[in-house]
């Protein structure tokens, strides 16, 4: 089965993959800047997200090998690849098995180490949404509110609702199958693994994801990699500070 990725503008392949509950499009305003530098982007939903298939099976050996039959599907060679959060993880892991594939690297907000599971006040509450009493995106934005006090966030997550049927809501994510295996979402990067072409690190200047000791860390791995900060921006860096993020993606694919 081939990941679901929304495609569009023309030129050299830049492939974009979303982080942990989100989907692709939660790019597609940026990436239709990006895609006016003459860019054929694709938005890919990784398994168990979005539009793409869903799958018992969930860690980052397979959502790489996922992404490389992607690439295989859509002849996209020498591609620019950028991942936030699980994203970045998978986009790291991509990158160090398959460099051939890949021309610059992208990391939004992460880095190679081990994050210890802190997603349960978020499944939690997801889980606790009843679809059966619940009818429209008001309601289930009340319901979530429960566990998730930041609106934002609430935002970000209930853009996976959708209408199953008329007047019947669900959640396009395989829910039970990430809850199962959230634990391989903070899994760290193969000790052995390298990537010595270009690499981009990108963090949040409030996020507290990649810190200044990660900094070796990320340089032991990616051996030709730049760290930058965004300003006023938290783990969502991309949303929160589109347009500084913009210019730093930019200069660095460009040079």
């Amino acid at each position: 089965m081939i990941l679901h990725g929304n495609i569009f503008g023309s030129g050299k392949p830049f492939v974009i993959l979303h982080g942990f509950l989100g989907m692709g499009d939660n790019w597609k305003t940026l990436s239709r800047q990006f895609s006016e530098l003459n860019y054929e982007m694709h938005l890919v939903d990784q398994r168990n997200h979005g539009r793409s298939f869903h799958s018992h099976d969930f860690d980052y050996e397979l959502m790489v090998e996922d992404l490389k039959a992607y690439c295989d599907a859509h002849n996209l060679k020498d591609i620019i690849l950028l991942g936030h959060s699980m994203g970045g993880k998978t986009a790291m892991s991509f990158a160090t098995k398959y460099p051939e594939y890949v021309n610059r690297l992208i990391v939004a907000d992460i880095s190679p180490r081990y994050y210890p599971i802190h997603h349960d006040a978020i499944l939690e509450g997801l889980s606790s949404l009843n679809f059966s009493a619940i009818k429209t995106r008001g309601e289930a934005d009340k319901a979530l509110s429960n566990y998730v006090s930041e609106i934002g966030t609430r935002m970000f997550l209930l853009k996976n609702l959708y209408w199953v049927e008329k007047g019947q809501l669900g959640l396009r994510i395989n829910l039970p199958v990430l809850k199962e295996n959230v634990s391989e979402v903070g899994e760290a990067l193969p000790i052995h693994a390298t990537f010595s072409k270009p690499a981009l690190f990108l963090r949040g200047d409030k996020s507290e994801y990649i810190s200044e000791t990660d900094e070796a860390l990320i340089h032991r791995h990616f051996t030709n990699a730049e760290i930058g900060t965004i300003n006023n921006a938290g783990h969502w860096l991309h949303a929160e500070n589109p347009k500084e993020f913009y210019v730093a993606v930019v200069q660095f694919i460009k040079v």
